[in-house]
């Protein structure tokens, strides 16, 4: 490995590092909280852990069908679990039960899909960095959890800040346009980019996220909640 490898190879262990360290944070938050939101927003953050371990451990040469599925499974369940708690601010426990439930069911069948389904693993690494496309199925799977859960995020970003304009809720929206941005960096040429720009915007969601309830009163105190 070349010195430049090594550089980038220590950076992403520092961004797995870091990123466990605030899914520790977020479990001692909700041991004193029992906030239902916090633990979906920290399971999102401990997936993104566990993916940005995967992408380390690869990029330094260890590569295999196991650790890829694990991979394709976790890129879908990031952004679906985190915006489990994203539809709190919507005020109707009703659709955060339906949404739960039918988030649960898809990650399922992209848990099973991604198990079963024959990777090319040769062809979904490059230099180091995960970058082919799986299956088309698995893609069409994972389109099922991760296309709501952005509408999901997008939404709950703007309902907050038309009650209170405040920044934190701005970080949701930076947190998605940084993520798209990374594929525009990987289209550049630059592909271990696609890694820094998850990981910057993973925790501009994640602490938008967080903000949510200070922005707006959780359900139980809303009126809307009548439809529970």
């Amino acid at each position: 490995m070349t010195a430049a490898t090594d550089a980038v190879a220590l950076s992403l262990l520092v961004l797995t590092v870091i990123l466990f360290a605030l899914t520790v944070r977020g479990l001692l938050a909700f041991a004193r909280t029992r906030s239902v939101p916090q633990l979906g927003w920290t399971g999102g953050l401990a997936l993104a852990a566990a993916a940005m371990a995967i992408e380390t451990v690869v990029y330094v040469g260890i590569v295999d069908a196991p650790l890829l599925r694990a991979y394709v499974f976790l890129s879908a369940a990031i952004v679906g679990v985190l915006s489990l708690g994203a539809t709190r601010v919507l005020r109707s426990r009703r659709v955060e039960r339906a949404y739960a439930a039918y988030t649960g069911v898809a990650l399922a069948a992209v848990g099973l899909a991604s198990a079963f389904t024959p990777l090319p693993t040769a062809g979904m690494v490059s230099s180091g960095v995960i970058a082919g496309n799986p299956p088309v199925l698995l893609l069409l799977l994972s389109t099922l959890v991760t296309g709501p859960a952005t509408v999901v995020l997008i939404t709950s970003a703007i309902v907050s800040l038309r009650r209170t304009w405040r920044w934190p809720t701005l970080l949701m929206v930076a947190g998605a346009f940084v993520l798209g941005a990374g594929g525009t960096l990987y289209i550049a040429s630059f592909p271990v980019a696609l890694y820094y720009a998850e990981f910057v915007g993973i925790l501009l969601l994640f602490f938008g996220l967080i903000s949510l309830p200070r922005v707006a009163p959780t359900a139980a105190h809303a009126p809307a909640d009548s439809s529970a």
